[in-house]
């Protein structure tokens, strides 16, 4: 699902894992969230010129709606609900601590509803849409302002 980041974000995304996988795997998902928004994060800077805001996929018999917001307040809404205990190898109450990490640590409001029979389909669903939601929001506009209509601080410098 990492890949599905990466290649739907266009985002150079090298990532090397060490975790205590051995007793399970609810560190590593967490540790890799909460590094993939802190880096985001210092990579939008100032966040000056961006889009900030975005995404909706279809993916077979599934629909992933995700919105995102790099304003700087984390949230987290989750409208997905799995039928399974497991996605492959990924405990499924996984997917959902994972995009809650994310969205602490990159300070974006993040909204992500699913809908769908089959379980991998929705989850990939998600993380395609998430990756194009990440996409469209950073993209540079052709103006160098800030994307707000509140008043600017030093903060935001």
């Amino acid at each position: 699902m990492l890949d599905q980041i990466a290649r739907h974000g266009n985002i150079d995304l090298s990532i090397k894992i060490k975790g205590d996988l051995q007793i399970d795997e609810h560190h590593t998902v967490e540790d890799v969230a909460i590094t993939l928004g802190e880096a985001i994060l210092k990579a939008l800077g100032g966040k000056k010129g961006i889009e900030r805001y975005s995404f909706m996929l279809p993916m077979d018999d599934c629909l992933a709606q995700v919105a995102l917001d790099f304003g700087g307040r984390p949230w987290l809404v989750w409208e997905v609900e799995f039928m399974r205990e497991k996605v492959g190898e990924m405990p499924s109450e996984l997917f959902f601590h994972f995009f809650k990490s994310f969205s602490d640590n990159a300070k974006c409001n993040l909204n992500i509803k699913c809908e769908g029979q089959n379980e991998h389909h929705k989850i990939e669903a998600i993380f395609k849409a998430f990756a194009k939601a990440v996409r469209i929001a950073v993209k540079q506009t052709e103006n160098y302002n800030l994307p707000t209509t509140k008043e600017v601080y030093d903060r935001y410098s």
